[in-house]
């Protein structure tokens, strides 16, 4: 009998059930909790900050060229003529602080490379660091919107084909692009209580949780990535799409928790079915895409039924600017379905979006997206900050200006040597042959591990014994170790995420080791259960 009563416990969210486990790990004062519960990254990119703070100073000169004469500390908007050359001046003054070598190395791309106006960019830049403007247009600013859809294009779609343009809207992080597009899919009828929506598992678990909300009621049906085929979707799976009573199908790529991208193979069977089912709504969240080698969004593969959420947070360590984007292409389904409404409905949502604009029945979806945000009755206050915007901005310039990808690159080394220390000091090798792994999390399976280890029957008896998180609580009790539970992700064994994001490499190692001790006690206990032999070191490290 376990002496964890995970039973009142297991309704919460991973996120939440994370609290208790983080209260258990912590309970031994003499001890060092290693939480690698969360995705929160350790590390994040320091070059765009400098340059948000030296663009800060900057922008403040501009606005103190203003209203000078008053001694109480007032300034004024920046000055549009002749910003560029007081720039080039800026620049040259402080050319060997951290930040002003980026600064004009970005402002020469956006003007050679983009084809964009210096001056009009600098004057964005400066307006919206300053944020003493409301955000014009609310949807997103104008030149921002261009230099981070370039971006998008670069790590989202990159090589291959992409027919047409596609526009963004500017969120608080992927948090709320999952917030405002659950509700404007709602409002607009593209989904009602009943409907059919297919998830990708194992899935990030707000998008397993929503639908199941009064607010929705959706009805959920699961397409199971396979573990024993490197968490990839077989054929079978993928073809519950066909089924005309699913409307849409959500999925994070690359995967959370097992954090693999969809295989080239499964882009273009998924591909194939929608050409088959062009009425087929996607939603794909992308957030870990940019730490995949040779990434492709299903964006690119299917852009008119796909709406794509992407998150700066995790590729630039910056989760507490919560900055996103939603994409849409220009020409996609979603226009076009809410034209094929029934008359009744259509007039409904015209009256909805009739305070806002004199054509209503003109109005894009993802502009809907901007007025629902903000309960449409305040649509001309909507739109996200500016100096988020801008550090938005510098983010994606950042990464635009590095063509050999050494960020990128660096933050690929760092969280695959934490798999590497990790799987070590377990004694197990980790997978890796596969050129789909992203390695932002590693799941650790029961079934895998265990059946590697010693067998079939010794997995048999652990799932029979054992509550699915009850080894979670003990690693949390005894070494003072947090891991999520799979299960709370769609999984369909006892398992737990270890985020490689958010701790050192050292601290994996002990984790590692951690993980080796429980599984060594667990065989123990099975052979004095079962009267088996089974070698507890049977893995050698």
């Amino acid at each position: 009998m376990s002496k964890f009563d995970i039973s009142k416990l297991s309704s919460l969210s991973p996120f939440e059930l994370k609290d208790e486990l983080i209260k258990l790990a912590s309970s031994d004062a003499e001890r060092l909790m290693l939480n690698a519960g969360r995705g929160n990254p350790n590390f994040l990119a320091t070059v765009p900050r400098h340059g948000f703070w030296q663009l800060g100073l900057f922008a403040m000169r501009e606005s103190e060229r203003s209203f000078s004469y008053m001694p109480e500390g007032v300034g004024g908007f920046p000055r549009r003529e002749g910003i560029e050359e007081r720039f080039n001046l800026f620049a040259r003054e402080f050319a060997d602080t951290p930040g002003v070598k980026f600064l004009a190395g970005a402002v020469s791309y956006v003007r050679d490379q983009l084809g964009l106006s210096a001056g009009d960019f600098l004057y964005e830049m400066c307006e919206g660091i300053l944020a003493c403007n409301y955000p014009v247009p609310d949807r997103m600013l104008k030149l921002s919107e261009v230099v981070v859809g370039q971006y998008i294009r670069k790590e989202m779609i990159g090589d291959h084909p992409f027919i047409g343009d596609f526009d963004l809207f500017a969120v608080e992080g992927g948090t709320a692009a999952m917030t405002y597009l659950f509700n404007s899919i709602r409002e607009n009828h593209l989904l009602t209580a009943g409907d059919t929506i297919a998830l990708g598992m194992p899935i990030f678990t707000p998008y397993i949780e929503i639908p199941e909300l009064n607010d929705y009621q959706l009805v959920e049906v699961s397409v199971n990535a396979d573990p024993e085929s490197h968490w990839q979707y077989s054929k079978k799976e993928l073809d519950k799409l066909r089924d005309p009573k699913v409307k849409a199908f959500f999925l994070v790529n690359p995967s959370n928790p097992p954090s693999v991208r969809m295989s080239d193979e499964s882009l273009e069977y998924l591909a194939s079915i929608v050409k088959e089912r062009p009425d087929l709504i996607i939603l794909t969240d992308d957030v870990y895409g940019t730490f995949a080698d040779n990434f492709v969004s299903l964006f690119a593969m299917c852009p008119k039924n796909t709406i794509l959420v992407y998150s700066f947070s995790k590729y630039f360590g910056a989760t507490g600017w919560r900055l996103g984007v939603i994409a849409t292409h220009r020409d996609n389904i979603f226009d076009l379905q809410i034209g094929k409404l029934p008359d009744v409905q259509r007039q409904q949502l015209n009256q909805r979006y009739s305070s806002i604009t004199t054509e209503p029945q003109k109005l894009k979806f993802i502009d809907r997206l901007v007025a629902d945000s903000r309960t449409v009755a305040l649509n001309h206050t909507a739109g996200l900050s500016t100096p988020q915007q801008v550090q938005m901005v510098l983010f994606s310039l950042f990464s635009l200006m590095d063509t050999p990808d050494n960020y990128k690159n660096a933050m690929k080394r760092l969280i695959r040597s934490r798999k590497a220390a990790l799987y070590r000091e377990i004694g197990i090798a980790p997978e890796s042959d596969d050129p789909n792994a992203v390695d932002y999390y590693t799941l650790l399976d029961i079934e895998q591990l265990g059946g590697k280890a010693i067998g079939p029957d010794f997995v048999k008896w652990v799932m029979n014994s054992v509550e699915p998180n009850e080894l979670l609580f003990q690693l949390a009790d005894e070494a003072g170790v947090v891991l999520l539970p799979g299960r709370g992700f769609g999984t369909r064994h006892p398992s737990g995420r270890v985020s490689l994001a958010n701790l050192n490499e050292a601290d994996y190692a002990k984790i590692g080791r951690s993980i080796r001790k429980l599984f060594e006690a667990y065989v123990e206990k099975y052979n004095a259960a079962t009267g088996s032999k089974a070698d507890k070191n049977v893995v050698k490290k």
